[in-house]
């Protein structure tokens, strides 16, 4: 019987039975990604600034759910991944198999392209309320986006995974040699207006520079 992963219950140790993996600091990788040219407008410096001011006292006390619904989603709304055939999917399945290990789960989100089933995956954001439960969200990331990868056929994944207040956006690359090595970006902070223009900032970077073949 084919060994099988689940994205809910991954570890580190065992992403890296299936393939080599290890993380490298290079902050410069995200220059591309976190420079984009995107004027945030008036408008939009409005929207966020008005979704900190409404939500920052209960953030701690929220719920998963709440969070997401609350002030996750109206953020992803405005930037809006809903373009040609390209939508953002929630809870999909995803799966594959890698070296002979099935790897696969629900994904909490990702931009794809596809009508009515995601085909394409290009972003993923795994979300978590609080801190670090039993499974790491990191690892969770980078399984999926390793599953991404795999199915694409290309050779680099983006995504983000954050805790309770806390993005960090993630990128993994293969390697020539088959090996994979991954970037995770400094902290943003979600509920301080800078940080939270900068994630939106991001956002439509995905949204315009790696959403097509």
């Amino acid at each position: 019987m084919k060994k099988r992963l689940s994205f809910s219950k991954i570890k580190f140790d065992e992403l890296c039975q299936v393939v080599p993996l290890k993380p490298v600091t290079d902050h410069a990788k995200f220059d591309e990604w976190f420079h984009y040219d995107y004027t945030v407008s008036e408008e939009e410096v409005d929207f966020l600034a008005n979704l900190i001011d409404l939500h920052r006292p209960f953030l701690g006390s929220y719920s998963e759910e709440e969070l997401k619904v609350k002030y996750l989603t109206p953020v992803i709304n405005k930037v809006n991944f809903m373009f040609g055939q390209v939508k953002d999917w929630y809870e999909r399945p995803l799966k594959t198999v890698i070296n002979d290990i099935e790897i696969g789960g629900y994904v909490d989100f990702m931009v794809a392209k596809g009508i009515k089933e995601p085909q394409r995956p290009y972003f993923f954001i795994q979300e978590f309320k609080k801190s670090k439960s039993e499974v790491d969200p990191e690892d969770q990331l980078l399984a999926e986006l390793l599953v991404a990868m795999t199915l694409n056929q290309v050779t680099m994944m983006r995504g983000a995974y954050i805790m309770g207040k806390v993005w960090s956006f993630v990128i993994l690359e293969k390697q020539p040699t088959d090996q994979y090595i991954y970037y995770v970006s400094k902290n943003f902070d979600n509920s301080w207006l800078n940080d939270l223009k900068q994630i939106y900032i991001n956002l439509q970077a995905v949204k315009y520079l790696y959403c097509q073949d």
